[in-house]
């Protein structure tokens, strides 16, 4: 039997090393727990980041996945499958989107996006409309067209030049906005809530800002929802807490319950743009990750489901507001629904790394900000046990 030890040796032999892990080696979960190779166990507050939005050993996407390997794995886009075709009409029956094209990841997604936007003002016979706007502390992906996209520096310095024609507003700042968007503008790409940039909700006045700058300069409003939406946020979609509709919306992370899938969802107005050729995905929406994803959003577009979240959401932002922030350490506490940032004296990274040692995964969200992201069905029992342990590794640290 290999033991963690060897495990580790082998990763850091054969593995390109991209990551930093620590020092166990995971191997089991159930319901909001982890479990090592030890035999330690974790409270997850991480979900794989935001993936695992119904946590681990789910019935619903078990189930799914076992029905599914019983049929066709893999066929490609060039034939029709079921799945597919089910999985798209629901996800435009519950949002403002007519259309849906499927990818494999978050970034995938918005890669597709950019592309999308800058072929509608082609079609629209805007030849120099190609500029593309961002913000301030947000995280797109790390392919080249995301990475261009996303403000972080020390993602964005080693790979440069990126794609051109980017411009950066500041996050929340209408008129900073305003300074940068225009008639060569193609597309402006947001997170309603920030995550990867310090877990920053938009200002409501900004969201509706954006949207009529968009309408003023006939440019296309992008909503990434990658790690904000599908119930994360407290609503299905992030952008409904705003009062408006994109024109587009990227999805990935929770949406196939951890296989990896992506999805650009569009207006008809954007969808008309595109042809037979325009884009394309090898193994984007194969039957197996279809019918997972389907299993996932049946779970979560639910009434009872949502209305659960939210009540959830509403507690654990109580239990932080009163018991975390009172913490010396804890400078602010700000997010939505389930997806929670901790602005920190100290570096985030060592309060991640102690919050182990009282049994709890949490995650950093830039150098002084930890993140919190737990599976959307923690109770609030398993609340309180999050904010315990949250409280002995602050306690530990001061």
């Amino acid at each position: 039997m290999t033991t963690t030890q060897e495990i580790i040796d082998l990763e850091q032999q054969y593995v390109l090393q991209t990551y930093k892990r620590p020092e166990f080696v995971l191997e089991g979960g159930e319901g909001v727990w982890l479990y090592d190779a030890e035999g330690r166990q974790y409270l997850d507050a991480c979900s794989g980041i935001a993936v695992n939005a119904l946590g681990y050993r789910s019935e619903a996407i078990v189930e799914a996945i076992r029905q599914g390997a019983e049929g066709l794995l893999h066929v490609s886009n060039l034939y029709h499958t079921a799945p597919h075709a089910l999985l798209a009409r629901d996800l435009c029956q519950s949002s403002f989107a007519d259309r849906v094209f499927f990818c494999n990841s978050g970034a995938e997604a918005n890669e597709g996006a950019l592309k999308f936007a800058r072929k509608w003002a082609r079609s629209k016979g805007h030849t120099d409309k190609t500029g593309l706007v961002a913000f301030t502390g947000s995280f797109h992906g790390r392919t080249m067209g995301a990475l261009s996209v996303t403000a972080t520096e020390k993602y964005r310095a080693p790979f440069e030049p990126l794609i051109g024609n980017v411009a950066f507003a500041e996050f929340n700042n209408l008129d900073s906005a305003r300074r940068v968007i225009d008639q060569n503008t193609c597309a402006v790409i947001v997170e309603p809530v920030q995550g990867e940039g310090g877990v920053t909700p938009a200002d409501p006045e900004f969201m509706t800002g954006l949207r009529a700058l968009c309408d003023e300069t006939e440019t296309l409003l992008i909503a990434d929802e990658v790690q904000c939406g599908l119930g994360r946020a407290g609503a299905l979609w992030a952008y409904e807490g705003y009062g408006i509709t994109p024109d587009m919306m990227t999805l990935a992370k929770p949406l196939a319950g951890g296989l990896p899938m992506g999805a650009i969802l569009l207006t008809q107005i954007v969808a008309d743009a595109l042809e037979p050729g325009d884009h394309g995905s090898t193994f984007a929406a194969g039957p197996l990750v279809c019918s997972v994803a389907h299993a996932v959003f049946k779970h979560v577009n639910t009434p009872e489901f949502l209305n659960d979240v939210k009540t959830k959401s509403d507690y654990l932002a109580a239990k932080l507001q009163k018991e975390v922030a009172a913490s010396p350490l804890i400078e602010q506490v700000r997010g939505k629904g389930l997806m929670w940032g901790l602005v920190s004296v100290p570096p985030a990274a060592d309060i991640v790394t102690e919050a182990r040692n009282h049994g709890l995964i949490i995650l950093v969200a830039g150098p002084n900000v930890v993140r919190l992201l737990p599976p959307l069905t923690m109770t609030q029992a398993e609340i309180d046990m999050l904010v315990e342990r949250l409280l002995k590794t602050l306690e530990a640290m001061g």
